[in-house]
């Protein structure tokens, strides 16, 4: 490989957290990056790893460790199950001397573990979620590996763009599995540890339904997992919704300094967060919804990775008025706790779904993440010359759910706990999180492995919104008595109920959603001109996909040189205008 240690476009702004790293001695390193760009640079017998992070040393987060026969770096939020103690880094590089990548099984948090031992080789891992992503390229004479895929593919001499990922990111907000839009770079696949010259699976992430107080076990497992985190630095804050699962770190961080909204000044959703600010003692500020809430440059769409789309990142224009140093959140909460990808059907009645509501016992599973994950009826104008196959829109979403749950079938045995593998194995809202922890000392509550172990033994039926209130109720007896503004009721039916007749009934307003009108937004903001002025095509298309056509040419331009790809190819030559959707 070639001796490069300048970027090849010197105008994106690197993150403020990395790790990077080489299968390698620390002069191989070298050649790739320069040690300088990194606050800590570690090497063992096969592995040498950079690291800069303003969490080095706390306790609870990035650690690094170098010895005499190896080295080891923990990446993120990392909890020793039981230590005794001992440097978490230290003590990892000792047991997977003796018991190899089981080792892992000795941590509980939301992270990525590099260790290399001269008794067993060197292995990047990431957490039984894969909450946090790694990548890796061949391109080179060396295997390299990192947190940030910029950096990763500045060490492809020539990348070529994988077309099929960057459909699955046009298509459904997110590329499936562990692909990139880039063929030279890959993803740590799911559950899963990286050598040299291989990958391996672990077996962490396997539904085992069984019987137990699901309720009560959960009450106990939220209760521990926020007391590891109390104790984080500085001024704490909570990014807080008027909804179930950010109050949940009201109940159990204590001294926390201030609550963020963002959204509408005079929404129902802000007015509920205030009153749960008011309610438990923090100071509370509403983000105002302006310009700053659509995402549209290379400085926010870069923790989408060109893999997941930035609009998830609702706070990104923000940063400036949270003044502080650690960040609370809710987020995964509806994923991991509340059957989020459950199939619901109810009765069929002009057009909708009516009350009574149950689980799916047929579900078309294909459709049902279309409608999750945001797929529009406007991307059929994508052009399929990009790709061997001639399929429409939905048949290659039918085609890749399907081969993705055929990979994975080993780790389920039930169809709806199979969705919801789907759903965790390519959650769209990941960019929520890197965005956070790059600019503050994030906390997600809900990537804690009693509760991920919670979540694999309970049975999908009891994976849901009822349980997960009991449970909220044994944390806090009064933390539901401001009720979310869509949701006066514990039933879910009762809740459709309302908000139906709300709607249905003249003179009065429905509940209006936690977001703003973003159709509207885009107009106001006059992004077409902005950013497809020469592309009047893509300017026909509904707001939300050309955010996404954004997206990726501009994390394209910004990885692997300007105008890589033009939005207007992404069109089909020729083909009829669409209506735009709001």
């Amino acid at each position: 490989m070639s001796a490069r240690t300048a970027r090849t476009n010197p105008d994106v702004t690197p993150m403020n957290k990395e790790l990077f790293g080489a299968f390698g001695d620390e002069r191989t390193f070298e050649r790739l990056r320069s040690p300088e760009a990194f606050d800590r640079v570690v090497s063992g017998p096969n592995v040498t790893v950079g690291v800069r992070s303003s969490e080095l040393d706390v306790p609870g987060r990035t650690a690094v460790h170098e010895g005499e026969r190896g080295a080891c770096v923990l990446w993120g939020e990392v909890y020793p199950r039981s230590i005794d103690g001992s440097d978490p880094a230290e003590w990892l590089l000792s047991e997977f001397a003796t018991s190899g990548p089981e080792a892992l099984q000795g941590f509980n948090g939301s992270f990525i573990a590099v260790v290399d031992h001269e008794n067993h080789g060197g292995m990047v891992a990431t957490d039984s979620v894969r909450s946090r992503e790694c990548y890796y390229t061949d391109a080179g004479d060396t295997r390299v590996f990192g947190t940030d895929p910029a950096m990763v593919t500045d060490q492809v001499s020539d990348p070529t763009i994988h077309y099929e990922p960057l459909l699955e990111f046009l298509h459904f907000g997110v590329a499936f599995d562990d692909r990139t839009v880039l063929q030279e770079v890959e993803r740590v696949p799911f559950d899963s540890w990286l050598t040299a010259t291989d990958t391996h699976e672990f077996g962490r992430f396997i539904y085992e339904p069984r019987e137990f107080d699901y309720a009560g076990e959960l009450a106990l497992r939220l209760r521990r997992s926020l007391e590891r985190r109390d104790d984080l630095p500085g001024e704490k804050g909570v990014l807080l919704s008027g909804g179930y699962d950010s109050r949940t770190v009201l109940a159990g961080i204590s001294d926390l300094d201030a609550a963020y909204t963002v959204g509408e000044a005079d929404s129902s959703e802000v007015a509920v967060a205030g009153q749960l600010a008011t309610q438990y003692g923090i100071p509370h500020q509403t983000l105002t919804v302006d310009e700053r809430y659509l995402n549209t440059e290379a400085e926010t769409v870069r923790y989408g990775h060109g893999i997941m789309e930035s609009l998830h990142i609702h706070h990104a224009g923000y940063v400036d008025q949270m003044d502080v140093d650690t960040i609370y959140h809710g987020g995964l909460a509806d994923t991991m706790l509340r059957g989020h990808f459950q199939p619901i059907t109810g009765l069929e009645l002009f057009d909708r779904k009516c009350p009574p509501y149950r689980i799916d016992p047929n579900p078309d599973v294909a459709d049902h993440f279309a409608e999750k994950f945001g797929y529009l009826p406007a991307s059929e104008r994508l052009s399929r010359e990009m790709t061997e196959r001639d399929e429409s829109g939905t048949e290659f979403l039918r085609r890749r759910v399907s081969e993705v749950l055929d990979r994975w079938d080993h780790r389920f045995d039930r169809l709806y706990d199979g969705m919801a593998l789907f759903g965790i194995l390519n959650q769209p809202s990941r960019p929520f999180r890197y965005h956070l922890s790059d600019n503050f000392v994030e906390s997600c509550v809900t990537l804690d492995a009693e509760l991920i172990e919670w979540h694999l033994a309970t049975p999908p039926e009891y994976r849901n919104t009822q349980t997960y209130l009991r449970a909220l109720r044994k944390l806090d007896d009064e933390i539901l008595h401001h009720r979310p503004p869509d949701r006066p009721y514990d039933s879910f039916t009762f809740n459709q109920i309302d908000n139906f007749m709300k709607r249905a009934m003249p003179f009065v307003s429905g509940y209006e959603g936690p977001w703003p009108d973003r159709a509207e937004l885009y107009d106001q903001c006059d992004l077409d001109q902005e950013i497809f002025a020469t592309s009047p095509g893509v300017q026909e298309l509904p707001w939300r996909l050309k955010l996404r056509v954004n997206d990726i040419t501009t994390w394209l331009d910004s990885t692997i040189g300007e105008k890589s790809l033009d939005p207007s190819d992404l069109l089909q030559s020729g083909a009829a205008p669409v209506e735009p959707s709001r």
